[in-house]
């Protein structure tokens, strides 16, 4: 039995991962027969040449994706959409589980070879600076939350932003990036991580399932660790990453994971 469960509708999304292009290349990848592909970065053309040369890899992943949830949800409007007055009146909910951790291994460098630090570095290194630039670039005073937790970032990050529908906000835009640890940490890494940053506008779930539509369940893992495998994913890969192949898979209806001592189940609706 589950102790406690969110649902919620997608209104609109924008996913951005290494390498991968064309639909056929998204096939191969959500189907784990392709991996990403070099080191390329996303361009984050919406935002200001100023802004935009501070960001790092992984906020250029969380940043691209952001902008482009919000065109394609001013673009593409749904009958079924319950936007706000403003898309800068939607709260943001930032989700990370390493954040701007190269960021910080480079000044930490620095500092071990008493070099001098970048003050722009610095300030940029907290888990809460692609927010913080966003928030700039859009000239947004709405809510925005940054996110850490775990192998469960993602899981936690859904709960946030649906607390946040329920505390009466029509709609809110879930950012989530993440990319494999900087060298120096790579043998504490404990899952297979990819970059990939993706973004959702969701909303109170869709009754007449008109729009994606999800629920997330959770419950206390048994003692032992033994338990559920992964029925669409490997249990191994990275939140991020999983969650996004189950979004994108039409034909995958749920998601199990195991993450930080709890059973995740993602269950699709529409």
């Amino acid at each position: 039995m589950y102790s406690g469960d969110v649902s919620f509708s997608v209104a609109a999304h924008a996913q951005w991962v290494p390498g991968i292009e064309s639909a056929i290349d998204w096939q191969q990848w959500i189907r784990g027969d392709r991996q990403t592909a070099g080191s390329g970065e996303p361009a984050v053309k919406a935002m200001p040449p100023m802004l935009r040369r501070r960001t790092s890899p992984v906020g250029k992943l969380a940043l691209e994706t952001a902008y482009g949830a919000l065109t394609a949800a001013a673009s593409h409007p749904s009958h079924d959409a319950t936007p706000a007055a403003s898309d800068l009146d939607i709260p943001v909910v930032f989700a990370s589980r390493h954040g701007e951790c190269a960021r910080s291994v480079e000044l930490q460098m620095a500092l071990a070879e008493a070099a001098p630090m970048s003050p722009t570095a610095f300030s940029l290194s907290v888990h809460n600076a692609n927010a913080g630039l966003f928030s700039i670039a859009r000239g947004s005073a709405a809510n925005t939350v940054a996110i850490a937790a775990g192998q469960s970032t993602v899981e936690h990050a859904v709960i946030e932003a649906c607390g946040l529908l329920a505390d009466g906000a029509p709609q809110v835009l879930l950012v989530v990036a993440d990319a494999p640890l900087p060298t120096t940490f790579a043998d504490f890494a404990d899952e297979h991580e990819e970059p990939c940053g993706w973004s959702w506008l969701i909303q109170a779930a869709d009754e007449q399932d008109a729009l994606p539509t999800l629920s997330l369940q959770w419950r206390q893992a048994p003692a032992g660790g033994g338990g559920d495998v992964a029925s669409h994913a490997n249990h191994t890969t990275a939140g991020a990453a999983a969650v996004l192949r189950f979004f994108l898979d039409a034909h995958a209806s749920t998601l199990h994971r195991h993450a930080d001592g709890r059973r995740w189940q993602w269950m699709r609706h529409a």
